[in-house]
């Protein structure tokens, strides 16, 4: 994977973490809602065998919240989401989609709701903030929206459990996936939600203000000195073996829910209850030409996909392309993402890829790798 130097500036927004972060040696940050994300603290596959083995630490500030606050607070959520917002409890988050009004996905977050006339939107790497209150002045709603000073930390990997359990106490450990709860550090009420960027068992804890950032890391560090607790972050390698998309890289505005194989959240939905519902009832839109899939590559380099790697049938035409792709160590082989023809798909065509000018073959798997 080719790294390049990252110019930091005001421009690109430290967290409260960022100089834990540093003082932990990561290596290289990305940006992420104007946010330093980092991407790699040993290497791309040390940091993997870690995060599926021990348990990490990783600053996700940059996963901003969206506040919304007000009397109409409700309406505008069920108006941005297409899914139903009775699901939503103030002790169960939810995962959506948010559409525009052709469909297209402008990010998928998770919601938490703080009361019923005050919510977070947790987003992804899109600058949802801006079109959500767009929306709320377009409709004349009663709602402040702004970004709060939340910063989540992810708890990620088979000991996080224990990890929590010691700084928060037993009771974290009745939080099943995708609850949500308030546990104390410190006498500070920390909203604490089952959920995280990978496969591996997680958490995300939302921090408010700096104050607190510092004592809960070096907490955090100290309890699991005996479990092998590291610095980390999200993992290229272990999020496409578990089929995690990333907005941006899998979809972005082209793509539907469909197409990102959301549909299985999206019943039909009641007309102009929230924006996009006439064309997400469209049966073509409901029916796509192409789907989200986990690849394998019958290639056994360590590469990684830093570009556009297309995806032909056995006739040369066109079938795709790969949006996230990289070796994995468990398997043994490239693993991948990618969007494929829906007609190559129904009549099982062969499949390959060219990768750095050699011809790889490609298998589209039933289900991802873990």
């Amino acid at each position: 994977m080719s790294s390049h130097l990252l110019s930091i500036s005001r421009r690109l927004r430290k967290t409260h973490f960022t100089n834990k972060v540093i003082q932990s040696g990561v290596k290289a940050f990305t940006v992420y809602n104007h946010m330093l994300l980092p991407t790699i603290f040993e290497s791309v596959e040390e940091d993997y065998h870690h995060l599926k083995k021990e348990v990490q630490v990783w600053d996700v500030s940059c996963e901003r919240q969206v506040e919304i606050k007000g009397p109409d607070a409700k309406q505008l959520v069920q108006k941005i989401i297409p899914r139903d917002i009775s699901l939503l409890t103030q002790s169960k988050c939810l995962y959506t989609p948010l559409v525009n009004s052709k469909g297209g996905m402008i990010n998928d977050p998770v919601i938490i709701k703080l009361a019923e006339d005050r919510y977070w939107i947790s987003i992804a790497d899109s600058d949802a903030l801006l079109w959500i209150d767009g929306i709320a002045t377009g409709l004349k709603l009663n709602v402040t929206i702004f970004e709060p000073d939340v910063s989540p930390l992810a708890i990620q990997g088979p000991k996080s459990k224990e990890l929590l359990r010691r700084v928060f106490g037993a009771d974290i450990e009745k939080l099943k996936f995708f609850e949500v709860g308030i546990f104390y550090f410190n006498g500070l009420p920390l909203i604490t939600a089952r959920s995280g960027f990978s496969k591996q068992s997680g958490y995300e804890i939302y921090v408010s203000g700096p104050d607190i950032a510092d004592k809960l890391w070096d907490s955090l560090f100290e309890a699991g000195k005996d479990l092998n607790v590291r610095a980390g972050c999200p993992n290229l390698i272990e999020r496409t073996e578990a089929g995690l998309l990333s907005y941006g890289n899998d979809m972005d505005l082209s793509n539907t829910p469909f197409e990102c194989g959301l549909g299985k959240f999206l019943p039909k939905l009641i007309p102009n209850n929230c924006i996009g519902a006439q064309k997400l009832n469209c049966e073509t839109t409901r029916s796509p030409n192409k789907t989200i899939k986990s690849l394998s590559i019958d290639c056994y380099e360590k590469v990684y996909c830093d570009g556009i790697w297309e995806l032909f049938d056995s006739t040369n035409k066109n079938s795709g392309q790969v949006t996230s792709a990289a070796y994995s160590p468990d398997f043994q082989k490239v693993v991948a993402l990618g969007m494929v023809s829906s007609n190559t798909l129904k009549l099982g065509q062969n499949l390959y890829t060219v990768i750095h000018g050699k011809r790889y073959q490609v298998q589209v798997e039933d289900q991802p790798f873990i």
